[in-house]
């Protein structure tokens, strides 16, 4: 099969015949089915890596997309978990913040794996891996982690037209379905230009957490102290709730499925050397790029810590209330500005990536393929749903509440997107010379066990608890 690139009308083999993970043949260690034409097709193989240039130059073709995945890793769910955490629990759970930031590193990691050593995304490597009767429902749990993800997005970014603008929240959830247009005009500049905004926005985003860090001006001995594991984290149903919000909204599973997509909009080749290579590349960006996601995260926690719960504020979970009492506390007009400005770059960034997302998840799943904009459509229509409902009937009181439930959403869909990922690394004959080495996959197995048994720990309490 011959697909034909927009950018630069590069033709590319779709099947990457010389990958040794494709294979017609059914049975234990073999893909069930032939490799399907990419997702996101037009951008697929669209930026060059060129043979000739130096390592370094190499090294900067492949970097992007871990950014771009970095965006789901600070996005509004993470902010209402971490306020909520840090006003309510000072510093504890930035232990939660790093584990699940090198629990991210790890998968991330697989999934660059997956792509450059199968040709698959994630999505198209659960269609082509598993019966139909496996794959359908992982497709559906794929789409209710993007609809939460989807929640999220429309509060963060009303809150944040609301806090900048004074535009009601009623009218900022329904403005944010006017966002597709961002995508789309991104989109047809070409993929760079994508990467480009979303690395510029994350830019905004640290420096305006940076000014407010060194406003609240924390106590530093605490915030070492706050990365240090403690047992109080399970033995309190209230702290293991926000912890799991806290995993939730930063190992999110649509960012599995997008990073194994967007990895491929490079051509790298496809020798085992050049595959090799590009999964060094590729794994050194997305690992820089977490580490910024995690400094973004521990600041937001910090600054809830530092300015709330030190101040005997210990029930803050909105966004707005957050933002309304950064002045009095931290004396400055300035920092409700930043928040607020921090705010609205994390929601415009999250749509950039949660659309990609639920374009790979429908491509590779379903094969279905739809323009962007109706795709957008979709999914937020159906996340309009909720948002509006609370916003109308509750105020702005309960989309705080809303905010962290979508993030344990997310974390209870995780086992159906890291399990996937784990087993299909792990297979030689899926994978070939690419495949996991053994400490990588015992690594990512005691990662899913743990996200595995932190959820039951979660429904128990909550059913029975």
């Amino acid at each position: 099969m011959i697909v034909i690139c927009k950018k630069g009308n590069i033709a590319v083999d779709a099947q990457i015949k010389s990958s040794p993970g494709i294979s017609e043949e059914s049975g234990i260690g073999t893909w069930r089915r032939p490799a399907n034409e990419p997702s996101l097709a037009d951008v697929f193989r669209s930026v060059r890596v060129s043979d000739h240039s130096t390592s370094w130059r190499r090294m900067a073709a492949f970097f992007g997309p871990g950014y771009m995945v970095a965006v789901g890793y600070m996005d509004p769910g993470n902010w209402a978990t971490s306020i909520a955490g840090g006003s309510k629990f000072g510093y504890t759970l930035l232990f939660v913040a790093l584990l699940s930031n090198i629990m991210a590193i790890v998968l991330q990691s697989l999934c660059a794996r997956l792509a450059i050593g199968s040709g698959r995304d994630l999505a198209q490597a659960c269609r082509d891996g598993y019966p139909q009767w496996a794959a359908i429902p992982l497709w559906l749990f794929a789409e209710i982690a993007i609809i939460a993800t989807d929640v999220a997005e429309v509060i963060g970014t009303a809150i944040g037209l609301n806090l900048l603008f004074g535009i009601p929240l009623e009218i900022g959830v329904l403005l944010t379905a006017l966002d597709v247009f961002v995508v789309l005009l991104l989109q047809r500049l070409g993929f760079r230009y994508l990467e480009a905004f979303i690395i510029a926005m994350l830019g905004v985003i640290a420096v305006c957490f940076a000014v407010q860090i060194a406003m609240a001006d924390p106590e530093w001995g605490a915030v070492i102290r706050g990365f240090a594991p403690t047992t109080e984290i399970l033995k309190n149903p209230e702290m293991l709730y926000l912890a799991l919000g806290i995993i939730g909204a930063t190992v999110m599973p649509h960012n599995l499925y997008l990073h194994s997509a967007i990895v491929q909009t490079r051509d790298y080749g496809t020798s085992t050397a050049q595959k090799r290579e590009a999964l060094k590349f590729a794994t050194i960006d997305s690992t820089a790029a977490l580490c910024l996601a995690l400094l973004i995260n521990a600041s937001i926690l910090i600054l809830a810590a530092a300015a709330f719960h030190h101040s005997g504020k210990t029930e803050v979970v909105e966004l707005g209330e957050a933002q309304s009492l950064l002045h009095p506390l931290l004396g400055s007009a300035i920092a409700p500005t930043l928040f607020g400005i921090a705010l609205l770059c994390c929601g415009l960034n999250s749509t950039v990536t949660a659309t990609l997302a639920g374009q790979t998840v429908m491509e590779g799943f379903l094969h279905i393929r739809l323009a962007p904009w109706i795709r957008r459509l979709i999914t937020r229509s159906v996340a309009l749903l909720p948002a509006a409902g609370v916003t109308l009937l509750y105020g702005e009181a309960e989309t705080g509440k809303l905010l962290i439930l979508t993030q344990v959403v997310l974390s209870l869909q995780l086992p159906f997107a890291v399990v996937p990922l784990v087993q299909f690394t792990a297979s030689r004959g899926k994978l070939g010379d690419l495949v996991s080495p053994r400490w990588l996959t015992a690594a990512a197995a005691i990662i899913a066990v743990m996200i595995i048994a932190l959820n039951a720990k979660l429904v128990y309490d909550f059913f029975l608890g």
